[in-house]
């Protein structure tokens, strides 16, 4: 099946360039509409912003959260999606994958959430 150049001028029309220019070259440079720039009216995103009114950049989780959050994370041991850390863990040292002991006593310590990173998510 031949197409013709006329037949691919229509399909792939092109704007022409106008002959009627002002001369005048905006110096101004294009920005986003909703851009949070220095004297704007546009607040931070709430996600940051406790109630406060401070910016929240600290983690809400201690060391012992970050570390079972590195051992949800950490697919070396199976999937974490449907079961509990703990369960998980068990199931690890079934299989002969060696997880981590101080893992261990931290769920079983009890002073740690049980539910995986994704509990609730995926």
């Amino acid at each position: 099946m031949a197409t013709t150049s006329k037949n691919m001028n229509v399909f792939y029309r092109q704007k022409k360039k106008s002959t009627t220019s002002t001369g005048k070259k905006s110096t101004k440079s294009p920005s986003p509409k909703h851009a949070a720039t220095f004297g704007s009216d546009i607040t931070q995103p709430p996600a940051l912003v406790s109630h406060g009114g401070s910016l929240d950049l600290k983690d809400d989780f201690d060391e012992q959260e970050q570390a079972l959050r590195q051992f949800d994370m950490n697919m070396a041991y199976g999937p974490c999606v449907g079961m509990t850390r703990l369960h998980r863990w068990e199931r690890a040292q079934r299989m002969g994958l060696n997880p981590p002991k101080e893992i261990e006593s931290l769920l079983k310590g009890g002073k740690v959430k049980l539910e995986s990173l994704f509990d609730g998510r995926v």
